[in-house]
């Protein structure tokens, strides 16, 4: 390949790679079910069990994930113990190092449970292990499972994932966009992976 051929190629990479980086941030969001219309009506937002439902910082994810099912077309009651449906919602933090850090991308949440491996820390708060560095990418996870609560099963379930790179955007600002667009398109395309831009 002439070399002006090949320089042109990785000038337009890395201007494509400058645009990514520039725009606006975006989540990567993977939802399941099982093709068939997901009938609407009263639902519940609740913790995974052992996590505490009253906590200022689960009403704020709680009152984020509610707006959009309410946008979707459900009924949205709070605390409603007796709701068939249920939205069982969780939040993972966790940090990993830039690119070149030796920083261990495992978090330890208050209470138990890992990030890495997909593990949730829950609605808590969690912290990395070893010295914070500026450059740490912190990366934050909304899952969440629709349920019959009568046989507990799952009709609906997705998860969102978006990195913060040095914004420091508050969490409670970051679960409400990963909510958006978790729930963008409703109930999206099952099994496959896409990129959702967030605002």
């Amino acid at each position: 390949m002439p070399s002006f051929i090949l320089r042109s190629a990785l000038f337009s990479s890395v201007l494509a790679l400058a645009a990514c980086a520039s725009g606006p941030p975006s989540a990567e969001v993977t939802r399941f079910h099982l093709g068939q219309p997901i009938s609407r009506g009263i639902i519940t937002v609740e913790p995974l069990a052992g996590r505490d439902q009253s906590s200022l910082e689960f009403t704020t994810y709680a009152n984020a994930i509610g707006a959009e099912l309410a946008r979707v077309g459900f009924d949205v009651q709070p605390s409603l113990k007796g709701s068939e449906l249920v939205a069982v919602a969780d939040v993972a933090r966790g940090v990993r190092p830039s690119i070149g850090g030796q920083r261990s991308p495992v978090t330890v949440g208050i209470g138990g449970g890992s990030f890495g491996g997909n593990v949730g820390v829950g609605l808590g708060t969690s912290f990395g292990l070893g010295k914070a560095k500026s450059n740490d990418v912190e990366s934050t996870m909304l899952s969440v499972q629709i349920k019959r609560r009568s046989d507990s099963t799952v009709i609906w379930e997705g998860r969102a994932q978006m990195e913060d790179r040095g914004n420091r955007i508050s969490p409670d600002v970051e679960v409400g966009r990963l909510a958006r667009a978790l729930f963008q398109d409703f109930p999206g395309e099952s099994g496959r992976t896409v990129t959702v831009p967030t605002r």
